[in-house]
């Protein structure tokens, strides 16, 4: 999707357990036609949670027949975006011939590297019909040494991630490695992302190996440490704690994080990167038509001015 900057999201919960770094609420926008945005990174406190710089929530959102999401051609440096749909469906295309319909589980994971378009629309049948959307888009920054690889798209249905399923609980490991299994998801650098639902009175560990942590509560309510949270939230943990989630009600999360990137990003509009030059470049590449194009796209996001 498309980035453009705009208040922080406001800082939740002031009171909060040991283990517990920041709470964020993240910022409500309408992006017309009732399509509700949920943003939680970047924040004033904190732009990254291990390599996540942003992470975007976007619906539930009831689409009526004829109607559907658009988001025209646009361009990416330096990250790489996760796309996670609970419900509805989305078609990509990007600049380097990839087409794919994105439903529902699928982990959809495009490396721009050192540049890449896309779009995302409704598919034609979910236009036609209508169709209810509810999902997360992510950014990934890429490490530094990396940051120029060769743009790439990576798909995985819904069905070839790996489960965990135990007494009250189920998650799917999208990225990374969670509660002893690993995603066959290609990653360039350590990073993790993994579905969690649980019923009411179930309790979920939050594994402490991994450097940065935080837990986005897309609905429901958890307890930990005796606090009580509510989505929608962004938990951020310290290091090397062990926690456990209990879920008051049932509950919707996502586990994420990872290492630590090297340093700070400059992020302006869709790009990502540890070079203000770079974003220069990249800037003037989109606005003179130097990104090669999207198949079967004759629209394009013109350069913010």
């Amino acid at each position: 999707m498309s980035w453009l900057p705009s208040n922080d999201p406001i800082l939740g919960d002031p009171k909060t357990c040991d283990a517990l770094e920041l709470v964020i609420v993240p910022r409500t926008r309408d992006l017309g036609d009732g399509f509700a945005v949920r943003r939680a990174l970047p924040h004033g406190k904190r732009q990254m949670v291990g390599p996540f710089i942003f992470f975007d929530h976007f619906g539930p959102v009831q689409f009526l027949a004829g109607k559907g999401m658009d988001v025209r051609p646009h361009p990416h440096i330096g990250l790489a975006t996760v796309t996670y749909l609970f419900d509805g469906s989305i078609m990509h295309r990007d600049s380097e011939g990839n087409i794919q319909e994105i439903q529902p589980g699928a982990m959809n994971l495009m490396t721009a590297g050192r540049g890449i378009a896309h779009s995302e629309r409704t598919p034609d049948v979910q236009r036609r019909d209508g169709q209810k959307m509810l999902g997360l888009q992510s950014w990934i920054a890429l490490p530094q040494a990396r940051e120029e690889i060769s743009p790439s798209f990576q798909h995985y249905a819904a069905g070839d991630l790996p489960m965990i399923t135990e007494r009250g609980f189920a998650a799917r490991v999208i990225a990374g490695s969670s509660f002893g299994i690993s995603s066959p998801v290609e990653m360039v650098s350590p990073w993790f992302y993994t579905e969690v639902t649980a019923e009411a009175g179930t309790s979920v560990p939050l594994d402490p190996d991994h450097e940065e942590r935080g837990i986005y509560l897309v609905d429901g309510e958890v307890e930990i440490a005796n606090e009580r949270y509510e989505g929608p939230r962004l938990l951020i943990f310290r290091p090397g704690d062990r926690i456990t989630v209990k879920a008051l009600q049932p509950t919707r999360m996502m586990f994420l994080g990872g290492d630590a990137l090297e340093g700070p990003r400059h992020i302006w509009w869709n790009f990502v990167s540890s070079s203000k030059e770079r974003i220069e470049q990249a800037k003037q590449d989109w606005k003179t038509g130097r990104f090669e194009p999207v198949p079967q796209e004759h629209e394009f996001i013109p350069l913010p001015e």
